[in-house]
């Protein structure tokens, strides 16, 4: 299966939330994104490539769920899931799947200009297919040392980084095909995520660290989302901090931690450069005074 034939419409863009490590919020920034620019006027395709959890996919018909319980006309993309071949797939198998992911990617096409993967927490050929696809790149990684080692290696002693890493060394293999192939440059964009609220000397040492990878990977350094519980209490009704932020919408009383969160993703959108998706000023002010 060649890259070739997995390429989506030329005025469709790809994005692509990828990382190989589980549990760094992939599938809560490929939410919200989307959400974000359905709410600025584009045709948003999503396509969920974790066969295994399908959190995404779970999150978006928890929302479809909750716009039927409350009567609200909650914007929903035009979703589609991938389920593999095998465990084990052969080469046989990864020509299949690589096929039937072209297809999906070309469904989507035809009626969006916008088409957000979710990719699985593992290295697989889907995967990787998927990142040499993408025209902007997202890689969440919690604020840690655990999650650093996916990019670089690091020094135990002086905790400074010696080397690129097994995910990193992916993602330039796919940046360089998608380079040879003719297509413009990725905007590769690591996102720290689950940021403490306190500064520590680990904290600056990651910072320190993915500084340092940045200029030996080409990638942009954006602040993601604090831990905030209120994120992972979004997830059962499908629910985002760009959403209307009332009683009525929210199933509970406005507080603060969701106009926090609220803000917290507009200057996470506006890191991206997903400029028209940031919300107004005025929305953002009726939403403070609410709570």
């Amino acid at each position: 299966m060649s890259i070739e034939k997995a390429d989506a419409a030329p005025s469709v863009r790809v994005l692509v939330v990828g990382n190989e490590k589980g549990g760094s919020g992939k599938s809560t920034i490929a939410m919200h994104i989307a959400v974000a620019l359905m709410k600025s006027g584009e045709q948003v395709g999503t396509l969920d490539l974790d066969s295994r959890q399908r959190t995404f996919t779970h999150y978006i018909e928890n929302r479809h769920a909750w716009a039927q319980h409350i009567g609200r006309d909650l914007k929903i993309p035009n979703h589609l899931y991938f389920v593999e071949n095998a465990n084990y797939p052969t080469a046989e198998d990864e020509a299949a799947d690589g096929q039937a992911f072209a297809d999906q990617i070309n469904v989507l096409a035809k009626f969006n200009s916008f088409i957000v993967i979710d990719t699985p927490g593992r290295d697989c050929y889907l995967g990787r297919l998927a990142h040499s696809m993408a025209d902007i790149l997202i890689t969440p990684l919690n604020d840690s040392f655990v999650d650093l080692d996916v990019l670089g290696t690091v020094d135990r002693a002086s905790l400074t980084v010696t080397g690129t890493s097994h995910y990193s060394q992916m993602v330039e293999e796919a940046l360089l095909q998608r380079r040879l192939s003719g297509k413009t440059d990725t905007d590769w964009i690591i996102l720290r995520n689950r940021l403490s609220m306190l500064g520590s000397r680990n904290t600056r040492s990651v910072a320190e660290g993915l500084e340092e990878l940045s200029k030996k990977l080409d990638f942009r350094l954006v602040d993601g989302l604090a831990e905030r519980v209120i994120f992972r209490e979004f997830y059962p009704r499908g629910l985002t901090a760009l959403d209307t932020l009332d009683e009525a919408t929210l199933g509970t009383r406005l507080t603060g931690s969701h106009v926090a969160a609220r803000i917290e993703i507009d200057n996470l959108l506006e890191a991206v450069r997903l400029h028209g998706a940031v919300a107004s000023d005025q929305a953002l002010g009726e939403s403070r005074d609410a709570a």
